[in-house]
């Protein structure tokens, strides 16, 4: 039953990343990404994110790029249980879908390079991390059985099934400068080195009312049928006490099955103190804020008609500091990460990318890239990190043709493959593995004025979870992702 309560507050991550990327690194900075998502080794201004070194060999001058991104996402649970069954709404079914919708109608990013000789000043304003909010309208399975749970456990004191409202929401953003300067050693090489700084914001809430409990005589409310039940137990334990009291003063041995009689009673009374606090239903409310920075290091080596690049950000700890509901320690370990002024883990993963360009012909470049997300290194609350069973990977390909002097088409595909084990899946906090296809062009209105569009979508595997104790479910996850976006790109 504790670990049951566990799961009912432990409200983690629920936004995570509505874009493609790593488990809480978002790599869609730009419109340009979303139509060709290997960009590793392009040149370009949205270079200043995923190819900073590059940037340099950009024309001489100032340029700036405003990107606005829309971002749609569901997260769907296809849970099983038997303790569904004793739910009112439920149909008398063991299966309930549980659906999250992840909104981020608003997501600006600005890029800016100013290139003189050999440098290249650069500024990147994004959402490294996060980008939205989660909302699941019905709450989630790991909530409802946990009210089941009670129901079931209440059955000998006339419990026969639960009613209940459910609710959970998240947002999340992680709000990124970065600032750097690439150098040209050599006509065809370029090194760049930077500062990111994050600063993450974030708000949860996890809230469990209408709590009912159906008994012969129909529902009745749980603090209602708590106090009943109570006073139940209390009256028939003074009965039982009275009596063992009794046949100890006339030194008669107590019969075993009044004794049986008496700690069945003293058990139950426990559970009802354990549960006392919950005859109210749960409103829990976090709020959390925190800063990191971490440097950046980047190289791009252009060779005839090959580009190479790479770039190496390092690990940013991020420690998130609450105001919350939750002003004491609680038993229940789990609820501790949201005490009030407490500072939890949520360290950004070092990210390694190495991206290689080729033009067959002028007009066409061929793309291919690669990111390892270095997710076993972080420090995440409660040592989460240490769940997943190896870092996380990305595989990028992608093609670009310019069909005139001023209109560019492109698309390309990213493979995305986490580290995931059951222990570190739950309903409250997942990814699934996926391939995402992006497409869009760009035209240049003027000489110095070039708009793009493009779409963005994301396909999810689904992840199946079995737990067989101390509460019996089954679980698939999955996801879906949609992006739009628009840019405009200024040169002087």
């Amino acid at each position: 039953m504790k670990k049951s309560i566990i799961s009912l507050v432990v409200f983690m991550m629920t936004t995570g990343g509505v874009f493609a990327g790593g488990i809480l690194t978002n790599t869609n900075q730009s419109v340009l990404f979303l139509k060709n998502p290997a960009r590793d080794a392009a040149i370009g201004l949205d270079g200043v994110y995923s190819n900073p070194a590059g940037v340099a060999f950009m024309p001489e001058g100032f340029h700036i790029a405003l990107n606005w991104q829309y971002a749609h996402q569901t997260r769907t649970v296809t849970s099983v249980s038997p303790l569904y069954v004793l739910g009112r709404k439920n149909n008398n079914n063991e299966r309930k879908i549980f659906e999250g919708v992840a909104d981020a109608p608003f997501i600006p990013s600005l890029q800016g390079a100013w290139n003189k000789g050999n440098w290249s000043l650069q500024f990147n304003l994004s959402v490294p991390g996060g980008g939205g909010s989660c909302e699941f309208a019905d709450g989630l399975g790991s909530f409802e059985r946990v009210v089941g749970s009670i129901a079931n456990m209440l059955e000998p004191l006339g419990a026969q099934g639960y009613d209940m409202d459910g609710y959970m929401k998240g947002r999340q953003y992680f709000y990124g400068v970065q600032l750097g300067a690439a150098y040209k050693i050599h006509p065809n090489l370029s090194v760049y080195g930077g500062l990111r700084l994050l600063y993450g914001d974030a708000t949860y809430k996890a809230k469990i009312s209408n709590i009912q409990v159906k008994t012969e005589n129909g529902y009745v409310d749980f603090a209602d049928f708590m106090t009943n039940s109570t006073a139940t137990v209390n009256n028939a334990l003074d009965l039982v006490n009275a009596g063992i009291a009794q046949y100890k003063a006339a030194g008669i041995p107590v019969p075993a099955e009044l004794l049986a009689q008496q700690a069945q009673l003293e058990s139950t009374k426990a559970n009802l103190t354990q549960l006392q606090k919950y005859a109210q239903g749960v409103n829990l409310l976090c709020n959390q804020d925190g800063l990191g920075i971490a440097p950046i290091i980047g190289i791009d080596w252009k060779y005839k008609n090959f580009n190479f690049a790479a770039k190496y950000e390092f690990k940013t700890q991020i420690r998130m500091k609450n105001e919350s509901t939750v002003f004491e320690a609680s038993e229940i370990d789990a609820v501790n990460k949201y005490k009030d002024g407490e500072k939890v883990n949520e360290d950004a993963p070092a990210l390694l990318t190495i991206g290689a360009q080729w033009k067959p012909i002028d007009v066409v470049s061929l793309n291919i890239g690669w990111h390892h997300y270095f997710d076993k290194n972080v420090s995440w609350y409660n040592n989460a990190q240490d769940l997943l069973k190896h870092d996380t990977n990305e595989f990028l390909a992608g093609v670009e043709w310019d069909i005139t002097d001023k209109l560019n088409v492109s698309c390309g595909g990213q493979i995305t493959r986490y580290g995931l084990s059951d222990d570190y899946m739950n309903d409250i906090s997942f990814v699934v593995n996926s391939y995402s296809i992006g497409l869009g062009c760009s035209y240049k209105v003027k000489d110095n004025i070039t708009l793009t569009a493009a779409y963005f979508q994301t396909n999810y595997s689904d992840y199946d979870k079995t737990v067989t104790e101390p509460i019996p479910y089954k679980e698939t996850y999955t996801r879906t992702n949609r992006v739009l976006g628009i840019g405009c790109q200024l040169d002087f």
